[in-house]
């Protein structure tokens, strides 16, 4: 009997794990020489410059439009936007200069386009941000609002919206490091993105409505994008919460591609490129939406006589205004290093809190149902090695019933400086929190476009657990890179669950 072959999105998943027997052999050194430049460039365009709206006044002391632009400059400089700039040890080296969101190496593979249907004052066509100047360019003038509605199918929320983000990857700046794995890392680093614009756009009155299904080369070929070194990953209408007509219901923001079992033996170096082309959506071939019922969170696991400590706290207070958390957002760093010290259960509760509970911040102005593509698919483990008041060991989080429920008891330090690939942040950090999912039942569901979805979810999930470590001084960093079949072994994970992003979270070393 012939061998059930998995999909594209499962032999991609299986390719590209990280194994202690090979990865050696695997590793490459970098070319230097062959750097990607995270800034991309337009020789011809009108520039708006979007600094001069940074400026924090006295909202009686400025006019209707000042505010308007004002709102626009601090949702895209809180996206995506400078916030440090780093010396480099190499003579003659650009600085590196870091953003508003983590990125796997510091590669920011992400770009940011905006798109007008035309406003009173920004005119229609597209628009690259550009974050090292905080401005937009206006690369080109003609309504093409028409050709992103047919691109996204007649999105219902475009019809109702005056602009569009759109984010796309420029995939050498990411893979000249990361090779095919680098897939992973892209959907991630758009994660963050995702999560950094739902918060900045609660900020400043409008609301993203995320799009993962849409006819890619449509909307590249809208962008003027060549596809095969940069393509569509996400389009976001943002709706203008002070605009009566804009406060719109929520829409399906995930569609399924198919799915593709038949394929070649595909050479190392050119897997990415081939996987990223099987989970396009055609423009022909308009999908079946799925049912947006099956999309509710449940609690997956709950083990018999396990150990069940409740998660329940109160909210994180982010201040007058949110002021804490755009605070957290314009100085959020990556941890490199922790002390080894606990954390507290009530500092580990706040921030599941946060991350998984949104609707406990409808009061502080955040929004209470941010856009996911379908959490249902997503599942939470905790290793835990040092929490003041929790047992040490492996937990799951169920979100429905705010409850870590014990699957192993054993303190994992030093297996998760193993699976970490040698990285003392998962030795030393007091709890690891892992993002996993079932592939074989998330494809079922969405084809192979789903293995997008998932890693933009974990991003987005990991992004809220940032800033939430933020606001309690804790230190925090995300972790791309581990061998994958040994975290479920050491775990005791279930072997069906494709681990997707680590977090780890500690007490800081100065």
């Amino acid at each position: 009997m012939a061998e059930v072959r998995g999909s594209i999105a499962q032999h991609y998943h299986e390719r590209t794990k990280y194994d202690p027997e090979t990865i050696a052999t695997k590793s490459q050194g970098l070319d230097w020489s062959k750097q990607p430049v995270p800034f991309k460039e337009y020789k011809i365009g009108t520039s708006f410059d979007l600094r001069p709206y940074l400026k924090q006044e006295p909202e009686a002391a400025v006019s209707a439009e000042v505010k308007w632009w004002r709102r626009l400059s601090q949702l895209l400089f809180c996206s995506y936007g400078l916030t440090a700039k780093m010396p480099m040890p190499m003579i003659n080296a650009e600085p590196m200069y870091l953003r508003a969101t983590p990125s796997a190496g510091g590669l920011y593979p992400a770009e940011v386009y905006l798109i007008s249907r035309g406003t009173p004052l920004l005119p229609p066509g597209l628009y690259n941000y550009q974050p090292k100047t905080h401005s937009l360019i206006h690369f080109w003038e003609n309504d093409v609002w028409r050709a992103l509605q047919d691109a996204c199918f007649w999105h219902p929320v475009l019809d109702s919206t005056q602009l569009a983000i759109v984010t796309t990857a420029i995939f050498y700046r990411s893979s000249w490091r990361y090779h095919d794995r680098a897939y992973r890392r892209i959907y991630l680093d758009t994660g963050h993105l995702l999560g950094n614009i739902e918060l900045a756009c609660a900020m400043n009155d409008y609301r993203p409505h995320s799009i993962g299904g849409f006819a890619d080369e449509a909307v590249n070929n809208l962008l003027y994008l060549n596809s095969e070194e940069e393509s569509t990953i996400t389009v976001i209408p943002l709706a203008d919460l002070l605009d009566i007509k804009q406060n719109l219901p929520l829409a399906q923001t995930a569609l399924p591609s198919g799915t593709q079992t038949d394929y070649p033996q595909v050479p190392d170096g050119e897997l990415l490129g081939y996987f990223h082309r099987a989970t396009r959506i055609d423009l022909s071939n308009a999908p079946k939406m799925t049912d947006a019922t099956g999309k509710s969170l449940q609690d997956k696991y709950n083990f018999p006589f396990c150990l069940k400590v409740s998660t329940a706290t109160r909210p994180i207070d982010w201040g007058e205004k949110l002021e804490a958390l755009l605070h957290n957002i314009l100085r959020r760093r990556s941890t490199r290093a922790y002390t080894g010290a606990n954390l507290t259960l009530e500092e580990l509760n706040a921030l599941l809190d946060f991350t998984y509970q949104p609707q406990h911040y409808v009061e502080q102005g955040l929004d209470g149902s941010p856009d996911y593509f379908d959490l249902s698919l997503i599942e939470t483990f905790i290793a835990v090695s040092g929490v003041d008041g929790l047992e040490d060991g492996c937990y799951y989080y169920a979100p429905l019933a705010q409850e870590l429920r014990q699957i192993r008891f054993k303190n994992f330090r030093r297996e998760l400086h193993y699976l970490c690939l040698g990285q003392e942040l998962g030795r030393d950090a007091g709890a690891v929190v892992f993002h996993t999912a079932d592939l074989k039942t998330s494809v079922a569901k969405y084809g192979d476009r789903v293995y997008r979805y998932l890693h933009m979810d974990a991003g987005h999930l990991g992004q809220r657990l940032n800033l939430a470590a933020m606001r309690f001084n804790l230190g925090v960093s995300g972790i791309g890179g581990f061998f994958d079949n040994q975290v479920n072994e050491v775990l005791g994970i279930p072997a069906d669950e494709a681990v997707l992003y680590i977090t780890t979270l500690g007490r800081p070393r100065s």
